[in-house]
């Protein structure tokens, strides 16, 4: 714990895209699971975390709230962590951003991480929408063709947009290829005017 809030404090700031408040934490939680061996391990738990976020709306209210106490807050997410199986190191990340205060930047934690992981293992991510869940094929088409486009490993960070109606939608960075039913639908409707 002392470990880690320290490393939050301490963090150098060399790693592009990192910054800020989000950016800080992310940084410190980089090195020490970089130092540990466990980059894989917290990336995969942080997926978890973040999936488990986007799916319930009460554990959206916990991370968000400043009403609920800050033991409290400790307390549940020590609990549904644990219960969701992620290792030590990501559950002590958690529990010290808890105890600062800052549970309402998790979220924003979370993608800084996987950012500065992309960026370390030559990887650009690119954030998949589409209108219902893509099967594993899909993902692999997708991924393929995103890494011949750029050049370099892709990894597909994919949703479920229900808004939508089909088709995708792609962010890579600044870029975005919006093939969405959707936006053509919002183009021809423009276009009749």
């Amino acid at each position: 714990y002392k470990k880690l809030t320290q490393g939050v404090s301490q963090v150098s700031s060399d790693i592009a895209g990192a910054s800020g408040l989000a950016g800080r934490y992310a940084t410190a939680l980089y090195e020490l699971a970089e130092a540990d061996k466990q980059l894989d391990t917290v990336a995969a738990d942080l997926n978890v975390i973040r999936d488990m976020v986007d799916e319930s709306a009460d554990l959206a209210r916990l991370i968000r709230s400043p009403v609920i106490a800050r033991d409290d807050q400790v307390a549940a997410m020590d609990a549904i962590l644990t219960a969701a199986g992620v290792s030590e190191l990501t559950k002590r990340f958690v529990g010290v951003v808890a105890q600062n205060r800052r549970l309402f930047s998790l979220t924003a934690m979370i993608k800084q991480f996987q950012g500065i992981l992309a960026q370390r293992r030559g990887e650009l991510t690119a954030e998949v929408s589409s209108a219902q869940e893509l099967s594993a094929k899909q993902l692999k088409t997708i991924e393929d063709e995103l890494k011949k486009a750029m050049g370099t490993k892709v990894s597909v960070d994919a949703r479920v947009d229900e808004d939508l109606l089909g088709g995708l939608v792609v962010k890579i960075g600044s870029r975005m290829i919006d093939s969405s039913i959707k936006t053509k639908l919002q183009q021809l409707r423009l276009g009749m005017r």
